[in-house]
């Protein structure tokens, strides 16, 4: 059985990202490895990289590249077509200029979000514009599109290691030019970046064999009458988390997300449709899995 409405002190915690507080010990155990430096050289051929605290770092250097006016524009194109952007994006482009969903006479820069594993399809067609092209990898380090790596296009592609492995910090900034007014990561930061990433990515098969095993065990795990996927898997997909619409309208998305949250499971409304995610990451098992279908079938509305 599950503890459902557990004592506030007593939550469990399961995270977007696969680090869990075990990795603490677990990381920090780890020997000195170079081998990820020659996993990037290899999957990144023509492009440079370098290593950068978070994500959000990586957005702000290569926005820092292009000289952009307060009046100047980024425009946004996602893989989804919603309105929904992560703050995490939008407030590093305000802190440059503004953005839009649309090209305009004032966008100097494109944007594309690769959302939650799941490649921005139409990005060749971009090109026509001439622009750069910025891509936004984040929940998408290991997806490929019609058998190539996403990334690969854009002017600068930016990547979050929290997303996809077991560690607090790190990203990477990969471009087809030098970068320029960037500050080194910190010596020990970037030890510990290169050590956790070095042992995990030998398990690179088994990590995206894993988050699909888990999307198609809670795709058929929850109430069809009540929820279905939002994204359909296809092959090349490695999922950042798992997406599905809410198909009852008396389910209420911020009670849901409140419920959730009660029982120590991360998770958010996907603004702007009747849609919700939660963890699907390898570090998961089936009970776990159980654990989330159980918390969510026990709303009222949804029993």
């Amino acid at each position: 059985m599950f503890v459902l409405n557990p004592d506030p002190y007593l939550l469990p915690s399961f995270g977007i990202s696969p680090f869990q507080t075990r990795d603490i010990h677990i990381n920090n155990l780890f020997p000195d490895s170079d081998l990820i430096d020659d996993y990037f050289t290899e999957r990144f051929k023509d492009r440079q990289f370098i290593y950068v605290a978070d994500g959000r770092s990586a957005i702000n250097i290569a926005l820092q590249q292009y000289n952009l006016q307060p009046e100047d524009v980024v425009t946004i194109f996602t893989s989804s077509g919603n309105f929904y952007i992560s703050s995490c994006v939008t407030k590093e482009i305000e802190k440059f200029c503004s953005w839009s969903r649309e090209i305009i006479d004032r966008t100097r820069i494109i944007f594309v979000n690769h959302e939650f594993g799941y490649p921005y399809k139409q990005i060749d067609s971009l090109k026509q514009y001439k622009l750069p092209i910025i891509e936004d990898c984040c929940h998408s380090f290991f997806s490929t599109n019609e058998g190539s790596a996403i990334g690969t296009t854009g002017d600068f592609a930016i990547y979050s290691f929290p997303k996809m492995f077991p560690l607090q910090i790190g990203g990477l900034l990969t471009s087809t030019q030098p970068v320029k007014n960037t500050v080194p990561l910190d010596d020990l930061k970037l030890r510990y970046i290169k050590n956790v990433l070095s042992h995990y990515i030998v398990e690179e098969k088994s990590i995206i064999e894993k988050r699909i095993v888990h999307y198609n065990y809670l795709k058929n795990a929850l109430d069809k009458n009540l929820f279905e996927e939002r994204f359909a898997l296809r092959e090349g997909i490695v999922p950042g988390v798992f997406m599905f619409r809410v198909k009852d309208a008396c389910i209420h998305l911020p009670a849901l997300k409140e419920h959730l949250y009660a029982h120590g499971i991360q998770c958010s409304i996907f603004y702007g449709e009747a849609s919700f995610f939660i963890p699907v990451h390898q570090q998961l098992s089936d009970a776990d899995l159980d654990y989330f279908t159980a918390v969510i079938h026990s709303m009222p509305t949804a029993a």
